[in-house]
């Protein structure tokens, strides 16, 4: 297999995988002020697909994931599509594009910190243009959800996914690695000290995430 197919293999594979974790792990209504607000954690495979080879295949498996839920579990049409790939691509192409600058923990780190700030803004912003439109409600309305509802929401959405994502890409190049569909290694851990930086951010990743989910499950009232 050359390098080619193996690239377009690996990310067929990566975009079905993040599609069915957007339809078998999709939590509608999760936040009862703003009930059009739905979470799913597609954008850890996005992410994992975007440091492994690139910016442009984010924008790749994010059109495609977005395009297929719009015709098959979407509810919203062309509105949904385009609110599901902003919000997927703006979060994942900046991490996928620093770490490609700089492929270390340190830069996954710095590119998802400022994915997490661009796709929190961005989403922020087409909110206050969509929702009026789709919803029918006042802008003034929208304006209300967006500090005690869709801020959090996406912050904590967002920073739960690249989280998970830390955690499992390290694995998930390894064993794509393995089965001979990646042949560029994640970050090295040559040293002790590296192992202990990565074994440290594994940790409180895990705790982020753990935390994360316990406070959605608290504000959709499963908890």
């Amino acid at each position: 297999m050359n390098n080619n197919t193996r690239k377009i293999t690996t990310i067929a594979m990566l975009t079905g995988m993040a599609l069915i974790l957007g339809i078998v792990l999709r939590f509608p209504r999760i936040m009862p002020a703003a009930l059009f607000l739905t979470y799913d954690p597609k954008d850890v495979i996005i992410i994992i697909g975007g440091f492994m080879f690139g910016p442009l295949s984010v924008v790749l498996m994010a059109f495609v994931v977005a395009a297929i839920e719009m015709v098959t579990i979407s509810e919203s049409g062309p509105i949904g599509f385009l609110m599901n790939f902003l919000a997927s691509a703006t979060l994942a192409a900046p991490a996928a594009f620093i770490y490609s600058k700089k492929r270390s923990i340190q830069g996954a780190v710095i590119g998802l910190v400022i994915g997490i700030i661009a796709s929190t803004t961005t989403m922020l912003l087409w909110n206050y243009i969509i929702v009026p439109i789709y919803m029918g409600w006042p802008r003034e309305a929208v304006v209300a959800l967006m500090f005690p509802a869709i801020l959090p929401f996406n912050l904590i959405k967002n920073t739960l996914n690249a989280s998970m994502a830390i955690m499992l890409y390290i694995p998930v190049s390894t064993a794509l690695k393995a089965a001979r569909l990646h042949q560029v290694a994640a970050p090295a851990a040559d040293t002790a000290s590296k192992r202990k930086i990565n074994i440290g951010l594994l940790l409180v990743a895990g705790f982020i995430t753990i935390s994360l989910i316990l406070v959605m499950l608290s504000l959709s009232g499963t908890i």
